[in-house]
């Protein structure tokens, strides 16, 4: 009996490329016995085409979802406005795809944490419940699996129970053994309406989500590597019970589930008429294997970020932190003194008068990014390169990813200027537009400065990476002299913005690496 439609895999390439444009030449290979490549170890096909199988199957057969606002271009595109609002519309010359499937593919694919926000059905939890299916468990398992955030639960509602019997005769805590829950134990984890959950078991939740164990009763439980997809009715998270800040600071991306197309009418209509349900028929070719997942995972973290695109995002990261009145000494001039100091940010960004408000991109936010941000930044961005068949991450990846990783992490201060101006008015509610519109900014405003070919502080950083072992006295003491002259040479009438003041503070650290090193150079001779 033929397959049904709705379990039909194309043999035709996803993505089309030669094959050089995937292998990189490696010397090392000369010296290795037979080479095993992706597609033997998968059986059929490379990881990478198989997970674009897997978006294309649930895509087109599983979540309907014709929002493809992940835009990439391959030569000139068609760009049209429409309305009174001169609303744009983009047709894309490159292969794009629906944020709502593909980051909680790529979340599965490298192994991290993702938040599902938007109304009641949706499609949240059945895009979660298709995620564990591509893990290879059953959907009873799946189904069964699912944490339901609910007002009455406990911890050990969500974690286990302690066996009666070892309760009553245990004589110390080790002699008791817990009947841990069975989801604990797999790798994709799925808590729907976590905002419902109580605050006490929220914090349990957060050590199982955070460091991958759970704890009762002083006994452990080490959880595998996992997937995990939460739910949430509301883009606020609230719910029930506020969800705690660490917990939140866990999530490393945020996607909106967008509003049906009732033009696709008919493909609910099918569903109903031939009684199909998308997660009773996924294909097994699209289903990971345990050592799949792991290799797919290994290579993700093999793919390329080029140093100047990463000189990029280092630029874009650094507009933020700054506040002049945060503090007197200058390593305390920041948003996160301000807010520790429990003081308004927005308040005292609206006092600088040295800089053009409308053009620092500062302003526009109430803090700046941590170390957990962007290094969920760049997971995404090799995993989205690796999706789409590349060995080295695109400045475009970078800009279709920063949107989702940062959408609750980088706090809109909607009272700046940049917000009154009717250009920008509707990204207050945008989000994921507004993170975009910055990075674009960002972009440009390097572009100008030409920091690919002018940048002091790279060139200082570069010559310190050779090392100090064997320099003299007087080139320290030239390389020191250089160091402040660039400083001077800032001070003459240079307005202090966020990226400036990240590269003051880079070059005050290289002065005292080279000013404690020509100390020891003293005290040896």
């Amino acid at each position: 009996m033929p397959d049904s439609p709705f379990q039909h895999i194309s043999d035709s390439p996803t993505l089309p490329k030669s094959k050089s444009e995937r292998d990189v030449y490696d010397v090392s290979s000369l010296y290795e016995g037979p080479i095993t490549t992706a597609s033997e170890v998968s059986g059929d096909i490379e990881l990478d085409e198989k997970l674009r199988q897997a978006y294309f199957w649930i895509v087109n057969f599983a979540i309907i979802s014709p929002h493809y606002d992940l835009e990439y271009h391959d030569g000139p595109s068609t760009q049209l406005r429409i309305g009174d609002g001169k609303t744009a519309i983009s047709l894309p010359s490159g292969q794009s795809y629906s944020s709502f499937v593909l980051m909680p593919l790529l979340t599965f694919a490298v192994r991290k944490r993702c938040l599902f926000i938007g109304g009641p059905g949706r499609g949240k939890t059945a895009s979660a419940i298709l995620m564990g299916l591509l893990a290879g468990y059953s959907l009873k398992d799946v189904r069964r699996s699912i944490q339901h955030g609910q007002p009455q639960m406990t911890i050990s509602d969500l974690l286990g129970n302690p066996l009666p019997s070892d309760l009553i005769n245990a004589k110390n805590m080790d002699d008791i053994q817990i009947a841990w829950r069975k989801w604990l134990s797999m790798r994709v984890k799925i808590i729907d309406e976590y905002n419902r959950i109580p605050t006490r078991t929220q914090s349990a939740l957060l050590t199982v989500l955070a460091d991958n164990y759970a704890e009762i009763m002083d006994q452990i439980y080490e959880c595998p590597d996992a997937a995990w997809f939460l739910t949430a009715n509301d883009d606020a998270g609230g719910g029930t019970y506020p969800v705690i800040e660490a917990l939140r600071d866990r999530i490393d991306v945020v996607v909106k589930a967008l509003a049906f197309n009732h033009r696709f009418l008919d493909t609910l209509l099918t569903r109903i008429e031939e009684d199909i349900r998308p997660e009773e028929v996924m294909p097994s070719r699209i289903i990971f294997t345990e050592s799949e997942l792991d290799q797919m995972n290994h290579a993700i973290r093999g793919v390329k970020v080029p140093p100047l695109l990463r000189r990029r995002l280092e630029f874009f990261a650094s507009q933020f932190e700054y506040l002049d009145f945060g503090g007197e000494q200058l390593e305390y001039k920041t948003k996160d003194t301000a807010r520790i100091a429990g003081l308004d940010v927005s308040q005292l960004s609206a006092k600088a008068s040295g800089v053009d408000r409308l053009k620092d991109l500062g302003s526009q936010t109430m803090n700046g990014l941590s170390v957990r941000a962007l290094l969920t930044t760049l997971s995404y961005v090799k995993a989205l390169a690796y999706f789409r068949g590349n060995n080295e991450v695109e400045i475009d990846d970078l800009r279709q990813i920063l949107p989702f990783v940062l959408h609750d992490r980088l706090v809109m201060n909607a009272d700046s200027p940049f917000f009154e101006t009717a250009e920008n008015e509707r990204l207050r509610s945008d989000r994921v537009s507004w993170i975009r519109r910055l990075f674009d900014l960002a972009c440009a405003e390097y572009d100008r400065l030409d920091l690919d070919q002018s940048d002091p502080v790279a060139d200082y950083s570069k010559t310190f990476e050779l090392g100090l072992e064997g320099l003299t006295a007087s080139v320290v003491e030239t390389r020191l002299v250089q160091i402040e002259n660039t400083l001077r040479d800032w001070t003459k009438g240079r307005k202090l913005y966020g990226h400036l003041y990240e590269d003051i503070l880079k070059l005050k650290y290289l002065h005292q690496r080279y000013t404690n090193y020509l100390r020891w150079l003293k005290w040896q001779s």
